[in-house]
């Protein structure tokens, strides 16, 4: 992590430390019982040299990462409503359930895959530049979408146009609310990554009530030209701080793959994906399996991004206080608990109503804190890097969930079943990666821990030194997995 106070490395550099008695030995393990939270520590290396604002322009930026989310994943959010519709007719003669599913899973996936070539081009020419181009290429799709005559048309349009300029407004804007931001950074985060779910909420009744009475293809047009409005004027209003706090902003740093913790920090975002994409598409859908009318799977649909709307400021908050990898581990196993022993029994329009909400407050937590936890693993000067391999990875998972969600699906009785339990240990499989990768970070804090202490004066015997520090901290590292402690 890059974001706390930097301890004077400088001075333990320059002092020769060794532990030579009993004493100096205790000295050490209270110092690391005394476990620094991710606010004191600085992981993994040095000290940025800017401090970001806490607010001011900073929350500027926030509302327009709010209106840029609600008007591009919050957008994407509402096509459970166009599945649910394309399923119940024959809007494209011939497509089957399998060419729908690709249709959303496109539209996600090319958004992370252009990510790298965002995070060039913005790098190259600015931030607002990779903004614009989102901007022109989310306008197309809509436009274009809502002139498509067969399947095909779909995937260039409402999949794969739509995808990019997702995927440029996206990665032009993840990493900007980070950086304007210290103590407060994961609760503004919150509030950005927010407007998902309210675009999700509004967009999702919109939809449906706009193909019921003006078209399908109006109801592109419409999207299409508020998205282009809000989009650009957000385009103009957001700044980035690259120079100040000096971002790397590779498109593939490939040397982050040799790094332990960050493979846990993919493989939180590879299963979370894989689970998440189900609730999000398969929930409308679902309530007509149950004997819903469609206007009814709207509702459900969009309760769900109501809840995620509702909930991703409180989880902010609270990983804020309680330590970001801490709740975004809780979150993610709860979202997987809630599936498995909820959704399941879900027969009725109430129970429904109940879980969508409930689970619209946790099934997002990636999106929610995957900005602050990635500071925390790697540092935001790495941070951009970071995310960008993230995006594509993320490139499979987000492609063939939903496919594999109707897939799975039975011919007669509750044919969502074995979806419902694939969502459900999914989401627990993504928790023991954060459990795993929670260990870790309290191991680096005993380390740095370690590093604070003053040897008393004497003799120097630096193999003393070392041979002691690596008892200590080998049994406290695997004591991580269990350790109570803010992180």
């Amino acid at each position: 992590m890059a974001d706390g106070p930097h301890y004077g490395i400088s001075t333990l550099v320059n002092q020769d430390m060794i532990i030579q008695d009993s004493s100096s030995l205790s000295t050490l393990e209270k110092t690391i019982a005394e476990e620094p939270t991710s606010e004191q520590v600085s992981v993994p290396t040095a000290e940025p040299s800017d401090v970001p604002p806490d607010g001011g322009y900073g929350w500027v930026c926030v509302a327009c990462t709010f209106a840029i989310n609600a008007h591009t994943w919050g957008l994407n959010s509402s096509y459970g409503v166009f599945l649910a519709y394309y399923l119940a007719t024959d809007t494209f003669p011939g497509a089957t359930a399998l060419d729908y599913a690709f249709v959303g899973g496109l539209s996600i996936s090319q958004a992370l895959l252009v990510s790298p070539l965002a995070t060039y081009l913005g790098r190259l020419y600015g931030t607002r530049c990779a903004l614009l181009i989102g901007v022109f290429f989310e306008t197309l799709a809509l436009i274009g979408a809502s002139f498509a005559t067969e399947i095909w048309q779909l995937f260039l349009s409402q999949g794969v146009a739509f995808g990019i300029g997702m995927g440029f407004l996206f990665v032009g804007s993840v990493g900007i609310v980070p950086q304007w931001f210290l103590k407060k950074r994961s609760l503004a985060n919150g509030f950005a990554a927010g407007g998902s779910g309210v675009g999700g909420l509004v967009y999702s009744l919109a939809s449906n009530a706009m193909i019921e009475s003006i078209s399908l293809a109006w109801a592109f047009r419409v999207l299409g030209i508020l998205a282009f409005v809000v989009n650009f004027v957000c385009a103009i209003l957001i700044r980035d701080r690259n120079k100040q706090i000096g971002a790397a902003q590779l498109a593939f740093d490939h040397r982050l793959f040799k790094r332990a913790e960050f493979l846990l920090l993919l493989g939180w975002g590879f299963f979370s994906m894989l689970g998440y994409i189900v609730l999000l598409f398969s929930l409308p859908n679902y309530a007509l399996s149950i004997g819903l009318t469609a206007q009814q799977g709207s509702i459900i649909g969009a309760l769900l991004n109501l809840g995620q709307g509702l909930g991703r400021p409180v989880v902010g908050y609270f990983s804020d206080s309680a330590g970001r990898i801490n709740i975004a581990g809780f979150l993610t196993f709860f979202c997987g608990l809630i599936c498995l022993v909820i959704w399941i029994f879900a027969k009725t329009y109430g129970v429904l109503i109940f879980f969508s909400l409930l689970v619209g407050t946790v099934a997002g937590t990636f999106w929610c804190t995957i900005g602050p936890v990635g500071a925390e693993v790697v540092g935001l000067k790495e941070l951009p890097s970071a995310l960008s391999i993230t995006w594509v990875v993320l490139v499979l998972p987000t492609t063939f969930s939903e496919a594999i969600a109707l897939e799975l699906r039975r011919a007669t009785g509750n044919i969502y079943l074995h979806a419902q339990v694939f969502t459900g240990l999914m989401y627990i499989g993504a928790a023991l990666c954060m459990w795993f990768l929670r260990a870790w970070k309290i191991g680096e804090q005993q380390k740095a821990a370690m590093k604070k202490v003053e040897a008393p004066p004497g003799n120097i015997d630096s193999t003393n030194l070392v041979a002691t520090s690596s008892r200590l901290f080998q049994p406290r590292l695997v004591k991580g997995l269990y350790t109570l402690g803010r992180v």
